[in-house]
């Protein structure tokens, strides 16, 4: 397999059985390979990808020092600025040549998760950045939650299974930018190979070269997506909740060849979380003497605690 598999969530969307369950069967083969698909059909339209990535420009072209006061102590990174450089892969001590801004879930008043979360951090200086991210947001995570509906199907679940975990959940969208490179990178590059925390990860943004695959034979691949498509991944909390079957895979962003390094990269990764009491135990079905259990009980919140420790934003 040399690059990704393509689906298209209008034919679960459909109506018809037969094409659902087509979806369902192409989803869940992919995700038991390689862990990562492109899919078309999704809930973003041109004018809100193009609206998104001029404000994501905006931003990330305001002086240093403006950026700094979005920078927000003792939240480990969760909303608003993260600086250049402060995030590292796990097991890694280089940081990645990167910075990026955090939008967080969206509540109703009452929601017993208010004090949990933290909150939103409006930029005064570019009035529609927030407007056009919070639509951006709802968009990912409406196109999520049919990604899971069909995930649930194909693992034998209620189709509505992972509904009552994300819609609340602990989702993030971060529009990354990774400057141009200036200097000889110190063994340092944008991505370090890493597997994401999450359930799912829906990537805008991969259009071009650079992010890459690790396969099954340890070789890396290109994952490169049609203008019309997300790069969909599995992340490693839905893993361990199914015993791995379905796959969280090692993936990276490598830096460009020379002639490039005076060129800015933007991604828009959105990190589907559910809620911090969600059990990431084994599910019954999917252990059994071929596939004894791989991981110890633990709740999304200790999870993610746990991780956000090893990547250094969160100091023990």
């Amino acid at each position: 397999m040399q690059n990704i598999p393509s689906v298209d969530l209008r034919d679960f969307l459909s109506g018809n059985p037969e094409r659902k369950q087509k979806f369902v069967n192409e989803i869940g083969k992919a995700y038991e390979e390689i862990g990562f698909v492109a899919l078309k059909g999704h809930f973003l339209d041109d004018n809100l990808v193009e609206g998104l990535y001029a404000e994501v420009r905006n931003f990330f072209n305001l002086p240093v020092e403006v950026k700094e006061q979005y920078e927000i102590p003792g939240i480990g990174g969760q909303r608003g600025y993260v600086s250049f450089g402060k995030e590292h892969a796990k097991g890694r001590k280089e940081g990645d040549l990167k910075e990026f801004w955090h939008f967080g879930q969206y509540l109703e008043e009452g929601s017993k998760y208010l004090s949990e979360y933290p909150e939103n951090v409006e930029v005064k200086e570019l009035p529609e950045f927030n407007k056009v991210g919070e639509e951006a947001y709802k968009m990912l995570e409406k196109t999520g939650i049919y990604v899971l509906r069909a995930l649930a199907l194909y693992l034998g679940l209620d189709e509505f299974y992972f509904d009552k975990y994300v819609a609340e959940g602990n989702s993030i969208l971060r529009p990354i930018h990774y400057p141009p490179i200036t200097t000889e990178p110190d063994n340092a590059v944008r991505a370090a190979a890493h597997g994401d925390i999450n359930l799912i990860t829906l990537l805008m943004g991969a259009q071009g070269k650079g992010l890459q695959v690790q396969n099954h034979n340890g070789e890396w691949i290109d994952a490169i997506a049609e203008p019309d498509e997300l790069v969909i991944n599995v992340g490693d909390m839905l893993s361990r909740h199914t015993n791995n079957k379905l796959k969280s895979t090692i993936h990276q962003v490598v830096n460009p060849p020379r002639e490039l390094w005076g060129t800015s990269r933007y991604s828009i990764p959105f990190f589907m979380h559910p809620v911090s009491e969600m059990k990431l135990d084994c599910l019954d079905n999917c252990i059994d003497t071929e596939h004894p259990k791989l991981y110890d009980d633990i709740t999304a919140g200790e999870f993610l605690y746990e991780r956000l420790v090893d990547l250094g934003l969160i100091k023990k």
